[in-house]
């Protein structure tokens, strides 16, 4: 495939993110108010609520259909480096940590259990699906740098399949006994939070970031090793409200909930137990009704085998320096300042969108240098961010 071609479906990609979040509003939106029971209830989310008669219960979230995939039928290298025998605990921890790198398909399930309030009605559940490569960023031992990076084929409506959509995903960085947390307070802001080395002793902090690599939610927790799975669960943290959320929903303002991860044979799962919490303007639980309702969610990654990833790998590849820089020039940021203001849009101008403008640009051949390239970070972030 060319690289004009490749930039073109990239470039697409980044703005399919933007109308994405706006057609999950519509989508949600429609036959809100349709309470016809006529309807095939088969289609329907079937965990939990099996009495809801409601037509408007059908998931949302990704409608589109890719290749079919080849699960990986044997226990995957990361699983099999746990189970031998004379390795200390946190040699352990840390091939847990590792062990979530490689391929995967990936799916995402979020429904709401309970409800909190007199009039609750349960919000439409959210379904959705991926493939990405994890790739380790850094190990410095005591560190691990996760970067997720999606590689998607869809099939299209006269059954060809789709150039590949690559797109930077979330990251996830691992410090062990790491006593300095930025946490969310709550209406756009992140602080540092402290604990004493009896606290964190033995734990690992996990620090989960955006695709413009802005802070989301951190929290730690312990490694588990079971004879044949390993799991670490979190502290209970706060987290500002994900995209699934933000485009359809604005009566609460934070998640509260943990978030295990768990290593098995065939790859691993992310859970969350979140509950959703409505705050004042002083960042403060309201008084009269703090919480709405309870979610699970569940992202099963399951190694695959013959996805061509490689678009992937050439993208990050190439564009890995400028995506160090701009972690340097966060990390820089957080540690000189004791809280932050962090807004995703600016004058309806997204935040990540010059990022990924700029990466693209190196991948097509743009020369990129470090010195000018941290203060174009630098300046690019300035319209996002404000200092308390």
């Amino acid at each position: 495939m060319k690289n004009s071609q490749t930039s073109s479906f990239i470039h697409k990609f980044a703005l399919l993110f933007v109308f994405i979040m706006l057609a999950f509003k519509a989508n949600a939106d429609s036959g809100k108010d349709d309470k016809n029971t006529n309807c095939d209830l088969q289609s329907q989310f079937t965990f939990s609520w099996s009495f809801n008669e409601n037509c408007d219960f059908k998931p949302r979230g990704g409608s589109s259909k890719g290749v079919p995939i080849m699960l990986d039928p044997e226990p995957h290298p990361g699983w099999l480096s746990l189970q031998q025998e004379g390795i200390s605990e946190y040699e352990k921890d840390r091939r847990a940590i590792l062990a979530m790198a490689g391929p995967y398909r990936v799916s995402f399930d979020f429904l709401e259990t309970v409800g909190f309030t007199p009039d609750y009605s349960p919000s439409r559940p959210y379904q959705s699906w991926g493939t990405e490569y994890v790739y380790v960023a850094e190990d410095k031992g005591d560190f691990i740098s996760l970067q997720h990076v999606m590689v998607m084929y869809f099939i299209q409506d006269d059954g060809s399949i789709s150039e590949p959509m690559v797109m930077k995903h979330w990251r996830q960085d691992w410090q062990f006994q790491k006593r300095d947390l930025f946490v969310y307070a709550g209406n756009h802001k992140w602080q540092h939070k402290k604990y004493n080395r009896k606290t964190v002793k033995g734990t690992w902090s996990q620090s989960v970031f955006q695709v413009d690599d802005s802070p989301r939610y951190e929290s730690f927790g312990k490694w588990q090793h079971n004879d044949n799975f390993s799991t670490w669960l979190s502290a209970k943290t706060w987290r500002p409200l994900p995209r699934r959320e933000s485009s359809v929903r604005n009566d609460y303002q934070v998640l509260e909930g943990t978030n295990r991860h768990t290593i098995l044979p065939s790859g691993w799962v992310q859970e969350e137990e979140n509950v959703k919490l409505v705050l004042d303007s002083d960042g403060k639980a309201a008084a009269q009704t703090p919480y709405l309702a309870k979610e699970l969610g569940l992202a099963r990654y399951e190694r695959i085998i013959d996805h061509d990833f490689s678009e992937g790998d050439k993208y990050w590849q190439k564009s890995e320096p400028f995506w160090s820089d701009v972690r340097e020039v966060w990390r820089k940021t957080i540690d000189e300042n004791d809280s932050l203001i962090i807004h995703k849009t600016v004058d309806d101008n997204y935040m990540f969108m010059p990022f990924f403008n700029e990466a693209q640009n190196i991948v097509d051949g743009q020369t990129y240098q470090t010195n000018t390239g941290k203060a174009q970070i630098k300046k690019m972030l300035s319209p996002f961010i404000e200092v308390e």
